[in-house]
């Protein structure tokens, strides 16, 4: 059974805007669901009173202790239902299988992180000055929503609401019309798992859905995954209906530098497979890679061999051998093959920039070199598997060029020298650096960029404190 309603108040119901959709296989185009429920007005009101009776009621009365438990229950229960979740991943978004049991196992990995976080976020106190003594204690921010991309769906409903649900918020989570079923099984196991009516509810819906909780007025935080055009828009309605707290995360054109005393086999691992990683659909991609002009050609002539070693891999999101899946829709496949018809007047094509096959929606990886300051595959996030390589000469020269985009989502730093990679780390504009390796998954640590990649952080204590305002209170210790 596969369930294609909405989950609100602990129970699968038709939408009462009457909207359904359906989900086509990238890899084919054959249907994979059909009257998937949308939500209108009417439903995402009824998630907000669900949510704010939740957060009022029941789940205000659990302990610590009761909260980890659910959270824990749920972990478990998704481990256990990984394999049919991952294979709705894979058949509507063609995220290869392999790919997809490990995002879900992530989702799983949230919960049991945070369900550590419930009894460990302490106050403060100060000593007494002028004859006042002052507490600050932490409390839940109410009721949140959470948007997620289609890229990873339950991952980042897995960073959204485990972090509310353990300081004790509620939560009214929308994933991406692109990718819901897999989302939407989860429904049950939030019912299985012991949690209280209303306290997680998950609905689907396109930009129109999004939007009605970006400006609603019962909810007191939002959190997106997305595009900057649409985290822009979110951050205003935001602001424009009850300025309720935004955390954002909007992807990135990361830069990759890779030093004359790089490992080479070391940075051409993280510069192929690792880049392509869910065929390139990842914010955190490294899709500008700067390579030091003395090892450039040997560098470039062994990425090209390895791009198109990896065009072997490409298959059916199913077939574990399948390394490289489609894109997720024939909107994505189209955007990709127009910046790679732009990018061939732009730069030297070394390999792909052409489509795999003669159905489905696979793109050959694809590499450009040397491409103008403000050529568009150099510029904007393709979201695609296409790589930019340009040379440099020095280390001042390479930061400049690193820092010099509007994003600072993600960076790598690939040298044998400790001392340069941290003086460089600490030049990069961004919100994480990685040293010899590509952009790492690590849900205790916080996640987000610099400048318009974002504003916020999710994961680890930093995620938590999203979730929480802050209270003073101040004893007159005279009387």
């Amino acid at each position: 059974m596969v369930y294609t309603q909405l989950f609100i108040n602990n129970e699968y119901v038709d939408a009462k805007s009457g909207e359904t959709l359906s989900i086509y296989s990238p890899h084919d185009e054959s249907l994979v669901a059909d009257n998937v429920q949308v939500a209108g007005q009417a439903d995402v009101d009824a998630a907000v009173s669900a949510a704010r009776a939740a957060f009022n009621g029941e789940w205000s009365k659990f302990s610590a202790k009761q909260r980890s438990k659910c959270m824990l229950t749920l972990a478990d229960l998704i481990e256990k239902k990984a394999g049919d979740i991952a294979e709705w991943e894979s058949k509507a978004m063609g995220m290869p299988i392999g790919v997809s049991t490990f995002v879900v196992q992530l989702t799983a990995d949230a919960f049991r992180y945070y369900a550590g976080w419930t009894d460990k976020l302490v106050g403060e106190q100060y000593p007494v000055s002028d004859g006042i003594y002052r507490i600050v204690q932490y409390e839940p921010i109410g009721v949140c929503a959470g948007i997620g991309a289609w890229n990873a769906s339950t991952v980042f409903l897995g960073f959204k609401v485990a972090a509310a649900c353990a300081v004790g918020c509620t939560s009214i989570y929308k994933g991406s019309e692109k990718s819901p079923i897999g989302l939407l099984q989860l429904g049950e196991l939030i019912k299985e798992a012991g949690f209280p009516p209303g306290v997680i509810n998950i609905i689907t819906g396109d930009g129109k859905t999004g939007a009605m909780l970006a400006s609603h007025m019962d909810i007191n935080k939002i959190s997106f995954t997305g595009s900057m055009f649409a985290g822009k828009k979110v951050q205003e309605l935001a602001t424009k209906s009850n300025l309720k707290r935004v955390v954002l995360e909007l992807g990135g054109k990361s830069p990759s530098i890779v030093f004359d005393d790089a490992d080479i086999e070391n940075a051409l691992t993280h510069s192929s497979q690792n880049f392509l990683f869910n065929t390139g659909q990842a914010c955190i991609a490294a899709s500008r890679t700067f390579v030091h002009e003395d090892i450039a050609p040997k560098f470039i002539e062994q990425l090209k061999a390895r791009f198109e070693q990896l065009t072997h891999a490409i298959g059916a999101p199913l077939d574990s051998k399948t390394y490289l899946g489609p894109l997720v829709d024939a909107k994505q496949f189209e955007r990709v093959m127009d910046f790679l018809d732009v990018g061939k007047g732009e730069a030297e094509l070394v390999t792909g920039g052409k489509r795999h096959g003669t159905s489905g929606f696979y793109v050959e990886p694809t590499i450009f070199l040397n491409p103008a300051e403000d050529a568009r595959i150099y510029r904007e996030e393709i979201f695609g598997p296409v790589s930019t390589i340009k040379t440099f000469k020095t280390e001042e020269e390479v930061i400049r060029m690193a820092n010099d985009t509007m994003f600072g989502l993600s960076a790598c730093v690939f040298t044998a020298s400790m001392s340069r990679a941290l003086r460089v780390s600490r030049q990069i504009e961004s919100g994480m650096v990685n040293i010899n390796t590509s952009q790492t998954f690590g849900i205790d640590s916080p996640f987000g960029g610099f400048k318009q990649s974002g504003v916020g952080r999710e994961g680890g204590k930093q995620g938590l404190m999203h979730y929480v305002e802050a209270k003073t209170i101040s004893i007159n210790m005279g009387i």
